[in-house]
């Protein structure tokens, strides 16, 4: 074995020791699977004949749900409406092991759901026909957002990282991110942040794991290759005064660009034949951050990161990765 192979295997067994908090956008996933039947005569579309229901963690649930299988103490904290989903969201937390003490249920909130029709015959594989989301219409009320912060103030004393998981619904206010930078602050912990559509205002993270699509909306720069994509990446870099940026380029693997050292381009793990990338980013970056906070380099820290998305696309639905995964990858990797 050589020594990267057990610099990285002493990092997924120091996983356990640390405790890392998720702040974000908790998202029910739910997907309705159905067998094609007929064509409807009331209009041009299939139907489907019900066979089953499926509600797991999504969001900020679902990177908190990938810290937890990784071995590490998780804490949740984000908002939900007082509705049937919300109640839903808890229970799977509850029945993963997951505390639901830094969950606050605002009155009036709708908790963000998105239902994915599958339809697929007996020996044909499930397909996504259509997307139903059903989304809540802005930032938490005032007084959430204080309970949100006296949640984070009484629960986030002795942490090792912060990973911000902002989707797009508010949760995480100019008001809280502040909150997160002092705390992490005083505890000298990492915080990394994905967001989907407010990157630029996450200024003075860790580290930032947007995509290459983001990367080039952000930038006005087309990263289509390594040197446009390390051009891009310097920019944002810059602009939100981050240690490191971490790049997900799909089937190119990722790139890692520090602040203060080079640019290394990852290629993938595994195959580009990939099943579901549902929640592959969630993967990415707890992987990485829980690295990080347990004393990885950045560069074992997105390799870990990278073995790891390429184990969860190769799953179906919103999925998490287990150390033992991790290990067999990286012995597989390392033959």
């Amino acid at each position: 074995m050589t020594e990267a192979a057990k610099a990285m295997r002493a990092t997924i067994d120091g996983f356990a020791g640390r405790t890392v908090v998720v702040v974000g956008d908790l998202i029910v996933d739910e997907y309705l699977f159905g067998k094609p039947a007929r064509i409807s005569r009331e209009a041009p579309v299939l139907i489907l004949r019900f066979s089953e229901r499926q509600v797991l963690l999504g969001g900020a649930a679902n990177a908190a749900n990938n810290v937890h299988a990784l071995g590490a103490r998780v804490i949740p904290i984000g908002v939900i409406g007082r509705d049937g989903a919300g109640e839903e969201l808890v229970a799977l937390f509850g029945a993963a092991g997951i505390p639901t003490d830094g969950i606050v249920t605002e009155n009036g909130r709708t908790t963000t759901v998105k239902t994915r029709i599958m339809a697929g015959g007996y020996q044909a594989t499930r397909q996504q026909v259509v997307r139903l989301d059903r989304e809540p219409a802005g930032e938490p009320q005032p007084t959430s957002e204080d309970a949100l912060l006296a949640r984070l103030t009484a629960l986030g004393t002795r942490v090792d990282a912060v990973v911000i998981s902002d989707y797009g619904y508010g949760t995480v206010t100019p008001r809280l991110f502040e909150h997160v930078k002092a705390l992490a602050r005083r505890a000298n912990a990492i915080v990394s942040v994905d967001s989907r559509y407010q990157l630029p205002r996450y200024v003075g993270v860790t580290a930032a794991t947007p995509n290459e699509a983001e990367l080039e909306q952000l930038t006005g720069v087309p990263a289509d290759d390594e040197r446009t994509v390390e051009k891009a990446g310097r920019q944002l870099l810059e602009r939100l005064d981050a240690r490191m940026l971490l790049v997900t380029r799909g089937s190119r693997g990722m790139a890692l660009l520090e602040r203060d050292g080079a640019t290394t381009f990852v290629p993938i793990h595994g195959t580009d034949e990939i099943a579901d990338v549902t929640g592959a980013g969630d993967t990415v970056i707890s992987t990485f951050t829980l690295a990080l906070a347990s004393g990885a380099s950045p560069f074992q820290a997105a390799t870990l990161a990278n073995v790891a998305g390429g184990v969860v696309v190769m799953k179906r639905g919103t999925a998490t990765v287990l150390p033992s995964e991790l290990q067999q990858a990286i012995s597989l990797h390392d033959s």
